[in-house]
């Protein structure tokens, strides 16, 4: 829905801080101890939660989410299970975004209208959908936006201001702005880039601008959210999940709290992000 993404964004606004928005794979390493982790976010501080749909040729993604999505599919994870992940959060949880991010194979192969019906039901209120361009929108875009669900769109530092209107045309609840050329997980951008390219953008737009890739700290949290509407973090979770899991792949007691302490952490670098841009 669309209302419930606006109504955050609006919220944190006059709140005056930027957006804390954490992504982790659906169903790593299993369904159980995802949702846990799905449930867990908000109390650690998350604002917008994007939920990964695992798919098994992941082209945009850097070794960690890769593995991650490998795992989850291992595990028997399938976009009817990541739905049903979104589900029974909302029994806890009526007001965190939930953003499904992935690639289009999959909702293609479960037929565009029933996954878009379906995600409503589940209170989805966006779509990230990697591999499908501007010049596709009536694909999965439009039905989108015509049940009321946002389809966010991906920005980049080689999107100039020719290319900017047309990805921005359709787009609806934030731009995310991937903040260097590369896969997932590459390293920090330059935060001073940063604040140029969120200022560039929000000269052809008055969407909340969400910046991610390469932010593992409070301390990259807070530089980067000086000038950015919201700070997104991806890998540096999905790495947390790793590094918590047995050998041979499976969920410890730990699981869960280390992607807990870690989003506090980084929930701390968005709220201090304004206050320190005002000194």
């Amino acid at each position: 829905m669309t209302a419930r993404m606006d109504k955050r964004f609006a919220d944190l606004k006059a709140a005056g801080r930027p957006a804390l928005v954490t992504y982790f794979m659906g169903g790593d390493p299993d369904y159980e101890t995802s949702l846990a982790i799905m449930k867990a976010l908000p109390d650690a501080g998350a604002d917008v939660i994007e939920l990964g749909m695992p798919f098994s040729d992941p082209m945009a993604d850097g070794p960690a989410i890769q593995l991650a999505g490998q795992r989850a599919l291992k595990s028997g994870q399938t976009l009817v299970k990541t739905l049903q992940l979104a589900r029974d959060f909302r029994k806890v949880d009526q007001d965190t975004p939930i953003v499904i991010m992935g690639y289009y194979n999959p909702i293609y192969v479960f037929g565009v209208e029933k996954f878009l019906d379906e995600a409503l039901e589940a209170g989805i209120d966006g779509l990230i959908i990697v591999d499908l361009p501007p010049e596709m929108d009536d694909e999965l875009c439009l039905p989108a936006r015509k049940r009321d669900i946002n389809f966010i769109r991906l920005a980049t530092p080689t999107t100039d201001d020719k290319r900017l209107p047309m990805v921005l045309r359709n787009t609806s609840g934030f731009v995310y702005y991937v903040s260097m050329n590369g896969i997932t997980g590459s390293a920090l951008p330059d935060p001073s880039r940063v604040s140029g390219a969120v200022g560039r953008i929000k000269k052809h737009t008055d969407l909340p601008i969400c910046v991610g890739f390469g932010v593992k700290t409070a301390e990259h949290a807070r530089l980067i959210g000086a000038s950015a509407d919201g700070v997104v973090v991806g890998t540096a979770i999905v790495n947390q999940v790793a590094l918590s899991l047995t050998k041979d792949n499976k969920a410890t007691a730990d699981t869960v709290q280390a992607v807990v302490t870690l989003v506090r952490g980084l929930s701390s670098g968005v709220h201090a992000a304004r206050l320190a841009a005002a000194e």
